[in-house]
């Protein structure tokens, strides 16, 4: 199956590579001339020039240059002459006929006051859109996430909170579905927490939180969706921009978002290198009592009371590039056909230096150690992608057919010394393959009226080598430890068809009512030990979506939508792995997949300058994971002393009920002026027992954020951001809350071609993670910080494109990429 789609793909791009090898061999005419504002008689730069057949086909084409100017090539024939410029009333010039090179003089463009109203409010806008089942947020104007990568722009975004470890959460639950242009995708890897933070946030465009999703995407992630659109611009001739970026601790990067448009090809790239070192910590301090007892074998062990400190120091170090690659051929007015490559290729260096110290019930020290733990890591994936659209008519009647290719592999090595001798290594070897296939099909019925079916399947075929050799003094040399080692398969299958149909009543009132069927399949080989298990089964997903304009200003929204959350190979996994020496992880693998019934309801106002957007929801899951951590018992020996073993191990723990209120405040008081604030308050209730256990838990908690952004004199803008997140805990675990802050200052130059950022995350060094862990066997004090104060510098500039030419272009393509979407903007 690799090879065959590999020869396909080389196939088509060979095929538009020799199509487009000569573009001019054709065009034996060049036709010239300049745009200029008829009021003023100023030239318009970046004005479009095309060249269209009378079927709409576009024959050639460019922008004009810093005077207005343009020289175009085309073939000889009879042209409509097409000139446009945003702000500006289009220009049509019929039946030209062209067989000789000339000269067309000077055209000018006439204000369209209607436009550059709406241009004004463009400018104006706040970084957050509403549509009816997402919120839209642009990263484009963000400076504090300048030269960072896509985890700083996701812990930036109103809903969503990204902790110290890089996981994501959406209004306070983990279980999110990551997708890249609305499809899987190997840019976020096999590990998604460290794929997000080696992409540059300069490759996004755009960032769509769905909270409520609509039959038209996955099933997967009970909290829902977040969707990461990549740039790319569609401007006739060669755009984009390049940002460099430096910082301290050591990191550096480049990135490019390159477009260039010629006749009926768009050829197109988001390219870039990161470098970057971090150093963090982590301190531990446990008390283990004198009765133990293991939850599974129910066996009891009688030993002292027993204090262990653990401090750790981790300095790690990340190399990545990455680049998509692609072509849009339009083949007529109405179909475009895409092919595109993507390659990622990150490697990395850790290391972690480990401290143990074990006391007695008088607090006096009996025993300590020193670990340390090298690890080397090599990551690469390659994504192979093709896109069909077909547009039937202007009206929405449109058929997309999209197939991709992914090859994923993952290789950690790590060297473990124990009080300065070799002690063991771990070798984690992890490979995926992954095909796509989906079509979607959209009929209009009328001007408000759509129905809407598709089919998505998705294979995954994910394989994982986990090596343990322990130092055997008597051979002098590594051993294999047979009772760790394993080697696991996981596949899965999921085959869905949805339908969906949306339509207005009157005015005022919109709807959109989906239904779901997926049909998952699941193959669980553990090889070392000779276990296979297989898992089938089928479900119903049904969603809804509703609206009710009480005014131009304001409106309510109702959703709904039933999620499942589906165990990965880690989870079920029955052979235990270990951080360190006292803890260790180990799957489940009867874990059953977990499922969830989510209610929201929205309501939006706009006072002027003051835009609000809330909601409440309401989510109950059954069936829910949750990560119990016990004492197993057993001991291991640390510099002549036995120090207790403590499992983490995922289970079905019964039913989760969450209630929240989320707000997002926007105030604009100038056009120098922006402000923005978001909250999130939830409660959530765990009712569940495991082998005799209570695990019931109730727990509230909130998370907010103030952002301000302020033109200073000299064109200097300066945003700051404050995010608070709350205490929070479950039966076993209590979180401290986090407050912490980030600063960025920004300048344009050359004509705002050009753009300096510097920006500081986590000014006060205080985004870190403290934690309190209690079972009948032991009590535990933790504090971890993955990276501290960083300082980053970057520079942007754009090609053939201002800046503000490059917000009004990419509001162009927003729009006609979102043109089915419903909503109120």
């Amino acid at each position: 199956m690799k090879n065959r789609v590999f020869v396909l793909l080389m196939f088509l791009i060979s095929s538009v590579s020799l199509l487009i090898a000569n573009p001019t061999a054709k065009r034996d005419i060049t036709i010239s001339g300049q745009v200029l504002h008829k009021s003023t008689g100023l030239p318009l730069e970046y004005a479009t020039v095309a060249f269209l057949y009378k079927d709409g086909q576009v024959a050639g084409g460019g922008i004009t240059n810093e005077k207005g100017r343009f020289s175009i090539d085309i073939p000889k024939g009879t042209y409509d002459v097409s000139v446009e410029f945003i702000g500006f009333k289009p220009q049509l010039v019929e039946d030209q006929r062209l067989n000789n090179s000339v000269d067309l003089g000077v055209m000018r463009l006439a204000e369209d006051a209607t436009m550059l109203d709406e241009v004004e409010v463009i400018a104006e806008k706040t970084t957050v859109e509403l549509k009816l089942d997402k919120k839209i947020y642009n990263v484009g104007k963000d400076l504090t996430v300048s030269g960072g990568s896509v985890s700083d722009v996701l812990d930036n975004v109103p809903s969503v909170s990204v902790d110290v470890e890089g996981n994501v959460a959406l209004r306070g639950n983990d279980n999110v579905r990551i997708l890249i242009n609305g499809k899987p995708s190997g840019l976020v890897g096999l590990n998604s927490t460290e794929a997000l933070r080696q992409l540059p946030a300069e490759a996004i465009e755009k960032v769509e939180v769905i909270t409520s999703p609509s039959a038209r995407y996955d099933a997967e992630g009970t909290a829902g969706i977040l969707n990461i659109i990549l740039r790319r611009s569609k401007m006739q001739g060669f755009n984009g921009a390049i940002t460099t970026s430096i910082g301290y601790p050591l990191s550096g990067g480049i990135s490019a978002n390159l477009n260039y448009r010629v006749g009926d090809f768009n050829f197109f790239t988001t390219s870039g290198y990161r470098y970057r070192e971090n150093e963090g910590y982590s301190d531990s301090k446990s008390q283990y009592y004198n009765i133990k007892e293991d939850p599974i074998t129910g066996e009891t062990v009688d030993l002292p009371d027993t204090y262990m400190n653990e401090h750790s120091d981790n300095e790690r170090e990340r190399r990545s590039y990455n680049t998509n690659l692609g072509v849009e051929w339009y083949l007529n007015k109405s179909t475009s056909l895409t092919v595109s490559a993507l390659l990622r290729d990150s490697d990395g260096d850790s290391k972690r230096e480990n401290h143990i110290q074990q006391f007695d019930t008088s607090k006096n020290l009996i025993a300590e150690s020193f670990r340390v733990e090298d690890e080397e890591r090599d990551d690469k994936v390659v994504e192979y992608a093709l896109n069909f659209t077909k547009n039937f008519n202007d009206d929405g009647h449109k058929l997309t057919i999209d197939a991709s290719y992914e090859d994923d592999k993952e290789l950690e090595d790590g060297v473990i010394v124990m009080d300065g001798f070799n002690d063991e290594t771990v070798l984690t070897d992890e490979t995926q393959e992954r095909f796509l296939v989906q079509a979607d099909y959209i009929y209009p019925f009328s001007d408000t009226g759509n129905f809407e079916f598709g089919y998505r399947g998705n294979f995954n075929d994910r394989n994982t080598d986990y090596q343990v050799a322990l130092w055997d003094a008597s051979v002098n040399d590594f051993v294999l430890d047979q009772n760790v080692s394993n080697i696991l398969g996981y596949k899965e299958q999921v085959n869905a068809l949805y339908t969906q149909y949306g339509n207005m009543i009157g005015e005022k009132f919109s709807y959109l009512l989906g239904l779901r069927f997926e049909h998952t399949s699941v193959d669980i080989e553990q090889k070392t030990s000779a276990d296979f298990r297989e898992k089938d089964y089928n479900d119903l997903f049904p969603t809804m979506n509703l609206s009710y304009k009480m005014s131009d200003k304001q409106s309510v929204t109702l959703g709904y939508a039933r999620r499942i959350r589906r165990p990965r190979s880690r989870m079920i996994n029955p052979f235990p792995s270990r951080a360190s020496l006292t803890s260790i992880f180990q799957g489940n693998p009867d874990i059953d997949p977990s499922y969830s019934n989510t209610f929201d309801v929205g309501y939006l106002n706009r006072f002027g300058k003051l835009n609000l957007s809330s909601s409440l929801y309401y989510t109950h899951a059954t069936d829910v994971f949750n990560m119990v951590s016990f004492d197993t018992g057993n001991t291991v020996v640390v510099n002549g002393k036995e120090v207790p073993v403590v499992r983490r191990s995922p289970i079905n723990l019964a039913t989760q009920d969450r209630l929240g209120f989320e707000a997002t405040l926007s105030y604009n008081p100038s056009r120098k002026w922006r402000m923005n604030g978001n909250i999130n308050l939830f409660h959530s209730k765990i009712e569940g027992s495991y082998n005799g256990t209570s695990y019931d838990a109730d727990n509230f908690s909130w998370f907010a954020r103030i952002s301000n952004k302020l033109t200073l004199p000299g064109k200097i803008d300066w945003q700051t951001r404050l995010t608070y997140i709350g205490p929070r805990e479950n039966s076993q675990n209590k979180y401290d809350g986090m407050l912490f802050t980030n600063m960025a200052l920004s300048k344009d130059f050359f004509d705002d071609k050009a753009s300096v950022t510097f920006n500081v995350s986590d000014i006060f060094g205080t985004h870190n993670h403290t934690m309190e862990t209690t079972t009948p066997t032991y009590f535990n004090e933790s504090e971890f910080q993955w990276r501290g104060r960083t300082f980053n510098l970057s520079f942007t500039y754009r090609f053939n494109q201002s800046k503000r030419q490059s917000m009004k272009n990419r509001r162009m393509m927003n729009d006609e990429d979102g043109g089915e979407e419903q909503g109120f903007f």
